[in-house]
């Protein structure tokens, strides 16, 4: 080994070695530091302010892998010691805010989105970092800020009226296990029972798929009963708008089967005191619609016939940051994915860095681009077609819950990205 080749291997081990000798309990309480931001902008400037701060309890999060990534979502946090500069903890996102850059009406009028992001709860000052990045990864807003543990203005939270609640899948301590939130949105009080036996349907769901199905025992599920002042949800094509636990709506960016909502910190308040990372909202509505965003939430119609399919596609979104594998013939949306850039999700490729994708399982001598009629030959492949552009975005299968309704699994490439997820979150 040269020189020049012994001092960056060295330089290498230096900067892992921090990373792997970090010790949870040195560096946090077991309490959760829940940080609410406004996303402010339009489509050619944007800003990040500090909404509050609060404390909750317990922390449900992970305490290993603490300055580590497991996806680069299209946003990121990292919490740095203030006494030495080390990064003691990262995590990643997307945001509703971002995909409505995207749209026309950013074009011509000023928003902000509420977000609100869990960390470990930190033992000495810290300064925190959030960043918002573009479709070509570059940074579109940034700042920093710093938070002291000891700040009498740090709001407590979850200590009491906490939201009845019960747990669906309960198999171990929060700080082991990888624990999701199923709250009730447009259920009134007197259907908290419908909206529990939902809850069972959209676990059974779950678990019915690969990976979740084998590694069942690395998951908690709780059923949140979050009332409702009416039953449904607002359907503003129908002019039906009614008042509910999260005032979520259809026809978010005037796209009927949108389903979101912009009132992230009543969520996260109605889930306080309750131990989650990760969350799921059922919609009372027959309806059919839905929506998921890495790291944020899944939001789905729960009385629809493709509830089943649809409330584990979404998951897909919220909880593995997969990407969706549909596309519409001749229609290349690149303001979405730039064919230039290799994309963050796992499950798609523009191929301009295929090796970092799935390129290490397609068997010997498979074609590029994979035709569809040899898809039974070919079950990971590389298939024009995804990302919603039928050309020049690739997806790994022909078919994938993550791209129909109708197909009954996650294909292979998806649920290796899946199992890493989890793997990540437990080991």
């Amino acid at each position: 080994m040269d020189m020049k080749k012994y001092i960056v291997l060295l330089l290498c081990l230096i900067t892992v070695v921090p990373i792997y000798a970090q010790v949870f309990t040195d560096l946090f309480a077991d309490k959760t530091l829940r940080i609410d931001y406004i996303f402010n902008g339009n489509a050619s400037e944007q800003s990040i302010c500090l909404d509050g701060l609060s404390s909750l309890p317990a922390w449900a999060g992970r305490k290993h892998h603490l300055a580590e990534l497991p996806l680069q979502g299209n946003g990121q946090i990292v919490m740095r010691n203030i006494a030495d500069g080390k990064i003691i903890y990262t995590t990643s996102f997307s945001s509703l805010f971002q995909e409505w850059l995207e749209t026309d009406e950013a074009k011509s009028i000023t928003k902000g989105f509420e977000n609100t992001f869990l960390l470990p709860y930190p033992l000495q000052p810290v300064e925190i970092e959030i960043t918002l990045l573009d479709p070509r990864r570059n940074v579109r807003a940034s700042m920093k800020h710093i938070v002291r543990p000891d700040d009498v203005l740090i709001a407590q939270k979850g200590i009491s009226h906490i939201t009845p609640h019960k747990y669906l899948l309960q198999n171990g301590n929060p700080g082991k296990c990888i624990d999701v939130a199923i709250l009730a949105e447009g259920y009134t009080p007197q259907e908290m029972q419908t909206f529990y036996e939902d809850a069972g349907i959209a676990c059974e769901s779950l678990f019915a798929h690969e990976p979740f199905k084998s590694m069942k025992e690395r998951f908690n599920i709780v059923a949140v009963a979050s009332p409702s002042i009416d039953s449904g949800v607002s359907v503003p094509r129908l002019n039906e708008w009614k008042h509910t636990a999260f005032g979520s709506h259809f026809s978010t960016f005037y796209s009927d089967r949108y389903l979101t909502t912009s009132r992230v910190k009543t969520i996260h308040d109605a889930l306080a005191g309750i131990p989650y990372e990760h969350i799921i909202i059922l919609a009372n509505t027959k309806e059919y619609g839905g929506g998921g965003i890495y790291n944020s939430y899944t939001l789905t119609t729960a009385h629809h016939p493709m509830f089943r399919p649809v409330v584990v596609h979404e998951f897909g979104h919220s909880f593995g940051g997969l990407a969706d594998e549909y596309f519409y013939d001749n229609d290349v949306m690149t303001d979405t994915y730039p064919l230039d850039v290799e994309s963050w999700e796992q499950n798609i490729s523009t191929q301009v860095n295929f090796t970092s994708k799935w390129k290490d399982m397609l068997a010997k001598d498979t074609p590029i681009p994979t035709p569809t009629g040899n898809s039974e030959k070919y079950p990971v492949g590389v298939y024009e077609g995804g990302g919603y552009s039928a050309k020049g975005i690739y997806r790994p299968a022909d078919d994938c819950r993550m791209r129909t309704n109708e197909y009954p699994t996650f294909c292979p490439v998806c649920q290796r990205a899946l199992r890493r997820i989890i793997e990540f979150y437990t080991e």
